[in-house]
Formats: structure tokens, C-alpha cells, sequence
């Protein structure tokens, strides 16, 4: 290994396989996270770092102080799905739980959490263990709550900012579909906004055999649904970038009863802040034009659910990034990406306790499972992040994303 904190990693990959997989197998959804965070800080502890549990209810916060030099925070998310697991490991979830509404659902770590709990884990270890050859503070956050948009907003609202002191620069990870054993990353926007709305329409219920009768909400959803997809396509310029999802439309339950009402929920990724406004003001204009036009009895209820920052890497930070994986990995290994139109709350940290911060991508596909479907032209038919058939291969996907970590940490860490 090129850096000396990296000399045991070799020796305590088994370890840390086997934490992957408790944790893989033990998923928790947000803010539900109370076993994996119970790891987390045990680990620390372990490896002789002072610890915080329960910062915006299960995060967990630890620092290795190391004499004079910079604060680097690392950060990785604990929470996982909703979604019931599909990849036929050995290992595969078969928990499930009971969701904020009360439903019993299946969950599973079909995003990777679990992987970055492990780097994470990892990471903190070999700093503390190689402490003489670095000076400065290490800050290690693991992260609730990361898929509802809450977890890191969480922590801020719980005092992060006032009772830790300001690091020099956050530095967070994922792992995504590409390569194993690479990384990806770049200056600027890398993954984008995203805002999550529910619109519920208001009609007038009637028999089926008697729609004159009725004011028909199924048929404003379905005029609505529509109309919201010219939004991209008619009022967004082609050099612009934004995704508009209509992910849920219910209406009724019986084929002969006109409901009285329907609900759409629908999603909205944008790369810039005149993108967003314009987007989130045509749907509101269009909702409220298509219930105008079928004579609604009230207007609709248009409802924020989540939403999540655009996450911005400062160019300084990226290339000083960068640079450092350069010469740990080789030019090969180190990729530039586009920005991600998947959404993440790492940025919230950044932007809010104006510190640079940098976030990038680390491969978890099979290399030659990758290479055939790019070469087939397939790249698209391989289970991506929230498929119940997402799983990184854990060689060397687990040693990639550890070095990573300490390879950035050490870029701030002076000898």
C-alpha cells in the first residue's frame, strides 16, 4: 500500500467482511437505525475514539483527537429500504419492520448503506491505528436517515454545528454501479436536487352507470399525469437537465364508484436552482389548471414530502481529491462522472456549516459483469441502487471504498 495507514488493511478485510454482512443482513429504516448505530459506536470506542451516540436521534459521532493540524470529517448513512431483497446471497435480508404508518414492510440495504457503514468502520480503524504517522482530528459521522431526507437535517437540528467543532472538509462516498475497484467523481453539481410532492385532487363521487352526475377525479388525475410530462420535454431547454416521475396514482376502489378523489405523488430531480423553481411552479400551475378545467369543487392540495439539496463538491477540495487517488489507485482506476440525477443530503452538511465538502462514487459492479454489458450495449439491464437485485460484489469493492476514505482523509492529515 502507498500509505502507511493502509499497511493492516490486507489483515483485517475478513473482519470486515463479516461486518458487512451482519450489517447486510440486520437492515433498520430510517430513523430506526438503533443496532447498526450500536456497532458504529462500539467500533470507535474500540479503536480509542470519543463518541456521541443518538445526535438527531440514532446518529453517532465520533472523534480521534491526534495533536495540532486539520479536522476531516467522514461520513457514511446507516439506513436502509423498504424493499423486500431479491439477490439470493446468503446473507440476503429477511427482516422486516414496522414504517412510520405502522405497516409491516420488508426491508433490506438495497442502496448500499451497509457497504458504507463498513468502509467507514474501516477507514477509522487503520487512521487510529497508524495515528503516529498523521496530525490532526479525525470525525467520523454515521448518518440516520439518509433515504427520507431527514437524517443529516436530523443531526444539524440536534446541534452538530454547536457542540463539534467546524471541520476543514467533509468527505463522503457511494456505492454505485460502475467498475469495482474504481472511483468517480467531479468538481461541481454530482448528484441533484430532488423534491417529492403529493397532489390530491378534489371531484364529485357518482355511480359509474351516472359520470354526468359526477365530477370525475380519476380522469382530472389522468389529464393532470400527462400534461405534468410535457413539463421536460416543452419547457425545459434541451442544454437544461431535469426528470419529472409520477410514481403513485390512486383513485377509488370499486370499478362502478366514482371516487371523490385521487392522489399523485410525484418526484422532480433538477441540477440548478432556476430549473427547480421553474419546474416546481409549472406543476403547480398545471394542477391547479387541470382541476380549473373540470370544474373541481376545491382547488387541489398540492403537499411537500421530502426534499433533498443539490449536492455541490467544492472544485479546491475535488482536486486536491483527486489528485490524491491519482496516485494511490493510477489514472486508470480514477474516473470523471457526469452529475448523478440520484439525490443525497451529504450536501445539506457542507452548505449549511459553509465547509468544503466532496462527495464521490466507488464502483461496486463485477469488472467483467460491467465490461460484457457495456460492450452489449446492456449497461442499463444491471440492478442499480433501490433494485431488490442491487448487490455490490464485496471484492474489492470492500477495499476500494476503505482505501478511499483514508487516501482523502490523508490528503487534509499532515505527517
Amino acid at each position: 500500500m502507498s500509505d502507511p495507514a493502509l499497511g493492516n488493511l490486507g489483515a483485517m478485510l475478513p473482519d470486515l467482511a463479516e461486518l458487512y454482512k451482519d450489517v447486510h443482513s440486520h437492515p433498520e429504516l430510517s430513523m430506526q437505525e438503533i443496532r447498526t448505530a450500536t456497532l458504529a459506536a462500539d467500533r470507535l470506542r474500540a479503536a480509542g475514539f470519543e463518541v456521541t451516540a443518538g445526535v438527531g436521534k440514532t446518529g453517532v459521532v465520533g472523534l480521534l483527537r491526534n495533536g495540532e493540524g486539520p479536522t476531516v470529517m467522514l461520513r457514511a448513512d446507516m439506513d436502509a429500504l423498504p424493499v423486500e431483497e431479491a439477490t439470493g446471497l446468503a446473507y440476503a435480508s429477511k427482516i422486516t419492520a414496522k414504517d412510520r404508518d405502522g405497516n409491516t414492510v420488508p426491508v433490506s440495504h438495497m442502496c448500499g448503506h451497509d457497504m458504507h457503514v463498513t468502509w467507514l468502520v474501516g477507514a477509522t480503524q487503520l487512521l487510529a491505528e497508524a495515528r503516529t504517522t498523521w496530525r490532526g482530528t479525525i470525525m467520523a459521522v454515521f448518518q440516520p436517515a439518509e433515504e427520507t431526507a431527514e437524517g443529516a437535517q436530523a443531526m444539524i437540528d440536534d446541534g452538530l454545528f454547536k457542540r463539534f467543532a467546524k471541520p476543514d472538509v467533509i468527505l463522503g462516498q457511494h456505492v454505485m454501479v460502475g467498475p469495482s475497484g474504481t472511483v468517480a467523481g467531479r468538481a461541481g453539481a454530482i448528484t441533484s436536487a430532488a423534491d417529492s410532492l403529493q397532489i390530491r385532487l378534489f371531484g364529485r363521487g357518482a355511480h359509474g352507470s351516472m359520470p354526468q352526475a359526477s365530477i370525475d377525479p380519476v380522469v382530472m388525475a389522468a389529464a393532470t399525469v400527462l400534461r405534468l410530462q410535457t413539463i421536460v420535454s416543452r419547457e425545459i431547454a434541451a442544454a437544461e437537465a431535469a426528470v419529472v416521475t409520477i410514481g403513485v396514482l390512486q383513485a377509488g376502489t370499486k370499478e362502478n364508484v366514482i371516487p371523490d378523489e385521487a392522489i399523485i405523488k410525484l418526484n422532480v430531480r433538477t441540477f440548478d436552482a432556476g430549473v427547480r423553481t421553474r419546474v416546481l411552479a409549472a406543476i403547480e400551475r398545471i394542477v391547479n389548471a387541470e382541476a380549473g378545467a373540470s370544474g373541481a369543487p376545491r382547488k387541489p392540495e398540492i403537499t411537500s414530502l421530502d426534499h433533498y439539496p443539490l449536492n455541490v463538491n467544492d472544485r479546491d477540495a475535488s482536486e486536491r481529491v483527486v489528485g490524491a487517488f491519482r496516485r494511490h489507485f493510477g489514472t486508470e482506476r480514477v474516473r470523471a462522472t457526469g452529475p448523478a440525477p440520484a439525490s443525497e443530503d451529504f450536501g445539506s452538511f457542507g452548505t449549511e456549516w459553509h465547509v468544503p465538502s466532496v462527495f464521490w462514487f466507488v464502483g461496486g459492479t463485477d469488472p467483467e459483469t460491467y465490461a460484457k454489458a457495456k460492450a452489449a450495449n446492456k449497461l442499463t439491464e444491471l440492478p442499480v441502487n433501490h433494485s431488490p437485485k442491487f448487490a455490490p460484489v464485496l471484492h474489492p469493492t470492500l477495499q476500494t471504498g476503505v482505501e478511499a476514505l483514508v487516501v482523502a482523509a490523508r490528503a487534509w492529515l499532515p505527517a
